[in-house]
């Protein structure tokens, strides 16, 4: 078997050579080389996790609309928690946390 192999490649030398020299220009030198290739990867998979992110956050915030949206009621109290409005003559107590944090809950 190794005296096969060696037979083909002194044979041929030249094709050897020469597929080994592209081999390494396609891995190492070219534009879109391997190196290349595997960032570019990394970044398509990365930019499909955050699709996959952000097609969820835009699926809440589509059933949060339906529910905010359903009646003056619920649009009301929407705005009191998320904005702090009050109505008029109220007074509003906004809590905080050591961190300067709102406390929602």
């Amino acid at each position: 078997m190794k005296n096969r192999l060696l037979s083909f490649v002194t044979r041929y030398r030249f094709y050897v050579i020469s597929t080994l020299i592209l081999f390494c220009w396609l891995a190492f030198f070219d534009r879109s080389n391997l190196i290349k290739q595997a960032e570019m990867q990394w970044q398509l998979n990365e930019v499909e996790n955050e699709i996959g992110y952000y097609e969820t956050a835009l699926k809440k915030v589509r059933e949060e609309e339906k529910d905010v949206l359903g009646s003056e009621a619920s649009m009301e109290k929407y705005a009191r928690e998320k904005y702090f409005l009050k109505r008029e003559g109220e007074t509003v107590f906004v809590l905080v946390d050591e961190e300067d944090k709102v406390i929602t809950e």
